[in-house]
């Protein structure tokens, strides 16, 4: 048995790659498990490995691994030395079969490649075409609402038809159908529910702490301390508090 040998900051460390597969005829799963000797894990075979779905799985192969040290993984992930987001780039260009030569920054080459633009061609009523220059996202954003769009005329059209379908002798013009039935059926349909709008008036008691600084006692009011101070509001979505005012007050100065 062979076995890939690395160096990591002054130790040697072997990596092994284990290849299981489970039985072809009822799962057919391919497992790949690499491990590392410097955790105390034997190098070879790795016991005890079960599948997703519970079975134990047959050896393949155990094969030496390569992992690539921690600082080099690092270092493949910074930019090269010679790279220069400010750098002139003149590139080649060709649209409508004529090429030209724009000298841009890399940072807005870039920014081109990462946000292509396509050609939107556009139909209108008159039979007449208009191509619009659009980013990829903004196709796609476009496309999302599209379908948006289209899903919410055909959901106005399966009311309406169920509406209609209800218009008959046998349905709605039958006179033996209660105009409470009509209209409940109705707002299932326009998935509506009816509302009426009340005005509520009601007397509210609150009782409030407050530390008041001693340089202010005298001139304390506390009428005009909880208009200024105190917010009524609700929580339920259909409720709206139009006004509120403090009619009295009283301290308990706890002498």
């Amino acid at each position: 048995m062979s076995e890939g040998t690395c160096i990591i900051r002054g130790m040697t460390e072997t990596w092994t790659k284990n290849t299981y597969a489970c039985d072809p005829d009822e799962c057919d799963t391919l497992i790949e498990i690499t491990t590392s000797d410097k955790f105390g894990f034997p190098s070879g075979s790795v016991n005890n490995v079960t599948c997703p779905c519970g079975r134990r799985p047959n050896l393949l192969s155990v094969e030496p691994a390569i992992i690539a040290p921690t600082n080099e993984r690092n270092e493949m992930e910074t930019a090269p030395y010679s790279y220069n987001a400010n750098a002139l780039v003149t590139y080649k260009s060709i649209k409508d079969g004529e090429a030209t030569y724009p000298t841009l920054k890399v940072n807005q080459l870039e920014e081109i490649l990462d946000n292509p633009t396509l050609d939107v061609i556009e139909t209108l009523s008159n039979g007449e075409h208009i191509v619009h220059q659009m980013k990829r996202t903004d196709v796609s954003e476009m496309f999302r609402l599209r379908a948006y769009d289209k899903s919410k005329i055909q959901d106005m059209e399966s009311k309406i038809n169920q509406i209609t379908g209800n218009l008959t002798a046998m349905g709605w013009y039958n006179p033996n159908t209660d105009k409470e039935d009509i209209l409940s059926e109705l707002c299932d349909i326009l998935g509506h529910e009816p509302k009426q709008t009340v005005r509520i008036t009601a007397t509210v008691s609150v009782e409030v702490d407050y530390e008041i600084p001693l340089a202010d006692v005298d001139d304390f009011d506390s009428h005009y301390f909880l208009q200024d101070n105190l917010s009524i509001d609700s929580w339920h979505g259909d409720v709206t508090v139009e006004s509120w005012t403090v009619e009295d007050s009283d301290v308990d100065w706890n002498d």
